[in-house]
């Protein structure tokens, strides 16, 4: 995992390169079936068959084994295999492939509820809210209302109105919530936006009623 235009650490689990000289091995990684990321031939980092964006962006760490993927964005999810290529009597056999999954995570706005009305609003009205975060990756799962008083707190479901930035690919988010207005007892409104069990929630500043 590498957080947005942060710097990802990619592992080739190499398990014989103390013993191997660097000298004899080919080294590339590439994205999918297609992409060159990197590649180092017999000692010498080249250049000449790597994706254009991924020039400039790449550094490897020969003595971790590991590839540095400079300011990580979107595009750059996906899956990555690492080669190594021995040079024995003039071919190159391959001796070692390692795979892993870039996932990518950009931090999502605190949630932010707002009023969809204006004007006063009296006891038995409709109160229609709406609860909005933006800029995150990846898309999340749900997001839920929280409508507590000093006797109950109910949790409200309410579907979530997802679009992607086509240039950022980054998410930005919307959730409405239409109820009747609470009678004679304070009531705190909250929003929680669901990211899935490894990024966890995040929630709205209460919203007192």
């Amino acid at each position: 995992k590498s957080f947005l235009n942060h710097t990802a650490y990619l592992p080739c689990y190499f398990p014989n390169s103390p013993k191997t000289d660097i000298k004899d091995l080919r080294v590339f990684w590439q994205k999918g079936d297609v992409e060159v990321v990197h590649e180092v031939s017999y000692g010498q980092e080249k250049d000449d068959n790597l994706s254009p964006r991924y020039i400039n962006r790449t550094k490897m760490d020969m003595e971790k084994w590991t590839l540095q993927l400079l300011n990580a964005g979107v595009m750059d999810e996906g899956q990555y295999a690492c080669i190594v290529q021995h040079r024995d009597k003039g071919s190159a056999q391959v001796i070692h492939t390692s795979e892993c999954f870039l996932h990518i995570i950009a931090n999502y706005s605190q949630p932010e509820i707002a009023w969809l009305h204006t004007g006063d609003l009296k006891p038995k009205e409709h109160l229609s809210l709406s609860c909005s975060s933006s800029g995150g990756y990846p898309e999340p799962k749900q997001m839920t209302w929280l409508i507590s008083d000093e006797n109950k707190t109910q949790r409200l479901l309410r579907p979530m109105d997802v679009s992607q930035d086509a240039g950022t690919k980054l998410y930005n988010v919307t959730s409405k919530l239409n109820i009747t207005l609470p009678t004679n007892i304070p009531t705190n409104i909250s929003c929680f936006l669901h990211l899935g069990e490894q990024l966890g929630n995040l929630v709205s500043v209460p919203l007192g009623v």
